[in-house]
């Protein structure tokens, strides 16, 4: 081989280098791990649930009342996370590697890294649907300020405890943009952390409400979209097993193919405390 890959003692940097990689283009990628609710500290396939105890009313009482409406303090399940395994695969023949072995290091890492990610971000963008603490607006209308202001007040009404985040569909957010040009106040971070995450998914915050916009959520029928805003509580990440790359060869097609998997469990963890935000997203053509 003309760049040194000659077994697999040798392939190993290689196939470290693509592992390394491409969790990090995962990461880069991935929004709503750092905008919900994360847990790192179980593995296996058992399930997880959320408890919640009743809450408790005071009423008025006079002198010498006997009182007899006590609450029953017991434990309430509300939701189950139950883990499930992804996998993506890429397949790197001898001749690529002998021939652009640090080319193929960078594809099969950008490619290995964006499928764990859109995955993962996907499946946490797909609970927006089961938040039960509102829903604003509907799948044929155009979302405008007066749908994200209802969306916080209805928050703030139901006595979800802030601080609350806005993650919309990249059109949702252009019908809000082409509105209005809002000032956005950004909080007392450094500049070039502002800058940073500028130039990805954060586009500002409005009414102490951080907005993000991606294109990773799912576009019913091609025209309609559900964002959220919510309490991180809202929505849980359930981390069983990071990303781990195998690689296997396969001799009669002269290749190796590189196998990362991850597992974990995700859903709504408090559905009360995130609103659904409905609207049509049809592709903007001005």
């Amino acid at each position: 081989m003309t760049q040194g890959y000659s077994n697999v003692s040798s392939l190993n940097s290689l196939f470290a280098n693509i592992f390394e990689d491409a969790v990090f283009v995962a990461r880069e990628r991935n929004i709503m791990t750092s905008l919900v609710t994360v847990f790192n500290d179980q593995t296996g396939d058992q399930t997880r649930t959320n408890s919640t105890y009743p809450q408790i009313s005071a009423s008025s009482v006079t002198e010498a009342d006997d009182f007899s409406n006590p609450t029953q303090f017991g434990k309430t399940s509300i939701t189950t996370l139950t883990p499930g395994e992804i996998m993506a695969q890429v397949l790197l023949t001898d001749r690529r590697i002998e021939t652009d072995a640090q080319a193929a290091r960078n594809d099969a890492s950008l490619e290995l890294g964006m499928a764990i990610a859109d995955k993962i971000e996907s499946d946490l963008l797909g609970n927006f649907s089961s938040l039960t603490g509102g829903t604003i607006g509907n799948s044929g209308s155009t979302l405008t300020w007066g749908h994200f202001f209802a969306a916080r007040a209805v928050l703030r009404g139901g006595k979800v405890p802030g601080p609350y985040v806005a993650v919309l569909h990249e059109y949702q957010w252009y019908d809000l943009a082409k509105a209005v040009a809002p000032t956005a106040t950004v909080t007392n971070i450094p500049a070039g952390m502002i800058d940073d995450i500028a130039r990805r998914w954060y586009v500002g915050t409005i009414a102490d409400v951080d907005i993000y916009t991606t294109a990773n959520i799912t576009r019913t029928g091609g025209t309609a979209a559900v964002g959220g805003m919510f309490n991180r509580a809202a929505i849980a990440f359930d981390n069983r097993r990071a990303p781990r790359l195998e690689p296997e060869r396969d001799a009669s097609k002269r290749a190796w193919e590189l196998n990362i998997t991850a597992k974990y469990a995700h859903g709504v963890w408090r559905p009360t405390f995130g609103v659904q935000i409905k609207s049509d997203v049809t592709t903007p053509t001005s």
